[in-house]
């Protein structure tokens, strides 16, 4: 929902009740391509940017290896712009 910069900030002031991280396949448009894996996080009327982004940040380092690891297995197939494994 919040592709390119100051995604925190935009949920935020957006009012935003959920964020997250998404692992994906580059192409050329901004922050797009097939989807490898997707984590949300609530987000508390207490947060602000920091610690959204520390919360974002913490999904992001379980993710990020999981995503290499599919795609390193060779098992990741890419259909009709959509991941596909097992």
């Amino acid at each position: 929902s919040y592709k390119g910069l100051n995604t925190h900030r935009r949920a935020l002031q957006d009012g935003a009740s959920v964020t997250g991280c998404t692992t994906h396949i580059v192409s050329e448009e901004l922050d797009s391509g097939p989807i490898i894996m997707q984590e949300s996080v609530l987000i508390e009327k207490s947060d602000d940017e920091d610690t959204l982004a520390k919360k974002v940040l913490r999904l992001e380092h379980r993710i990020f290896p999981e995503s290499l690891r599919k795609i390193a297995s060779g098992k990741l197939i890419i259909k009709d712009n959509k991941v596909l494994d097992d």
